[in-house]
């Protein structure tokens, strides 16, 4: 009898390793379990009154490096590829980027010559600060602070500036708290690797041209329009829909509605999945739900490993939606992450007026966008961000040591461990399908 492997949580990563596990030549029986009634996660999108998408959370991904190319060759196999809305090289969008500091938008600096003339809220020009980092010394720690290493290589000015408006952008979180190590490994990597982050980045990047690379026409026309990101015609979530589809035509089990209550060990090493009404038996299990909901369905047995995963937590962000009349495209506008649990543990009143009205106000003088929107969505996605703080790299090695000596049927996934981006969980769980099969060791 052939193998059953349950995949929890049918958000990105889990449908990922689905897909993944089910195109394999000898695949596995392939059960996914979701607890709520829809899939794909914190990806969401819904159409406004006049036709617009509202992206409820992710809203575009970038095609860069190994993991964004593999995504492309994902949405290739998915037969996507006339749904692609790329943002090319010489948009607009892709040319511009600023930093909003001390009630002002400020254009950041673009290509060399930008670099050697004075460019605010900096008060010199960015070459002296690439001057720093490239007499710096290598850090001597295991891990850092990416407020820490920015102002130890680049000086206070981009720690609390650049770096700040960073993690609020990519994690939601606070750069006193991150870990480099963690939350930019080619960051960090360059550093080790080459003493300079500059000089690993340039030298990181010709070098890598020599690792195979996934190919498909898609992924030439991104390379060749030089696309800075993407989405998709009816929104993100075609693609998780799209991966549905696909499961189920390869016969995987697809289970929404079925929160998983707790995991015990059979004799025999196999997993019994307990369900609210039933349960299910695997020989091997991929979770792909948050690491502190994991930690909570762990047998007495996996204590330590409940312990590790327990410790990574997650922020909650509150995306609201804008539509303006006259406007091309709808405002998207997200608050809160670590600023939103310091308001919370104050007692602050939490409610949808305060977040629209902080959008709105938002939309006015950064936009200039001064009328009342025309329809307003608000969300509060609770922890829907987990923060890889200092010293995170030591839970995920305790919890790969621990599978590994227990040899636990156990493989991690999703965005709690090593990228919260949409790439990064897509490839999560490729390679924690890969790990099932056979073709990579296990962590």
């Amino acid at each position: 009898m052939g193998r059953t492997v349950v995949v929890l949580g049918g958000g990105i990563s889990g449908l990922a390793a689905g897909y993944h596990l089910s195109r394999a030549p000898c695949a596995p029986k392939v059960v996914l379990v979701e607890g709520s009634e829809r899939l794909g996660g914190w990806i969401r999108s819904v159409r406004g009154p006049g036709g617009a998408v509202f992206e409820l959370g992710p809203r575009g991904i970038r095609p860069a490096g190994a993991p964004g190319a593999r995504t492309l060759l994902l949405v290739s196999e998915l037969g996507l590829d006339s749904e692609v809305l790329p943002v090319r090289g010489d948009h607009p969008a892709a040319q511009n980027r600023f930093l909003y500091v001390g009630g002002a938008l400020h254009a950041l600096p673009s290509g060399l010559r930008g670099l050697f003339r004075p460019s605010p809220p900096f008060s010199k020009p960015l070459f002296w600060a690439g001057l720093r980092e490239l007499t710096t010394p290598r850090g001597k720690d295991p891990d850092e602070t990416v407020h820490s290493f920015a102002q130890r290589r680049l000086g206070p000015e981009v720690a609390s500036l650049a770096m700040d408006s960073l993690c609020r952008g990519v994690f939601a979180g606070n750069s006193r708290e991150l870990s480099v190590r963690s939350c930019f490994p080619s960051l960090f990597q360059a550093e080790q690797s080459h003493r300079s982050v500059l000089l690993g980045l340039l030298l990181g990047a010709a070098s890598s041209g020599h690792s195979p690379r996934p190919d498909s026409a898609l992924i030439r026309q991104a390379r060749a329009e030089r696309w800075s990101q993407w989405s998709l015609r009816g929104g993100l979530e075609t693609l998780p829909q799209a991966l549905n589809t696909y499961l189920t035509s390869r016969g995987v089990s697809v289970l929404r509605g079925q929160p998983v209550c707790g995991l015990g060990l059979l004799p025999g090493g196999r997993w019994k999945v307990s369900l609210g009404d039933g349960s299910l038996e695997a020989d091997h299990v991929i979770s792909a739900v948050p690491a502190s909901v994991l930690s909570k369905l762990l047998p007495a047995q996996a204590a330590p490993l409940a312990h590790a995963l327990s410790a990574i937590t997650a922020v909650s962000v509150v995306v609201v939606n804008l539509q303006y009349r006259g406007a091309r495209l709808p405002v998207q506008v997200m608050l809160g992450g670590s600023w939103l649990q310091t308001l919370e543990a104050r007692g602050g009143l939490l409610s949808r007026e305060l977040f629209q009205q902080q959008a709105q106000q938002a939309a006015a003088t950064q936009l200039g966008l001064k009328e009342p929107p025309s329809h307003c969505l608000v969300h509060l996605h609770k922890n829907c961000i987990p923060q890889y703080t200092l010293g995170h790299w030591q839970k995920l090695e305790a919890a790969t040591q621990f599978l590994a000596s227990q040899r636990l049927p156990l493989t991690l996934a999703g965005a709690s461990y090593e990228g919260v981006a949409v790439n990064d969980c897509i490839e999560s769980g490729r390679r924690a399908a890969a790990r099932v099969l056979g073709s990579e060791p296990n962590s």
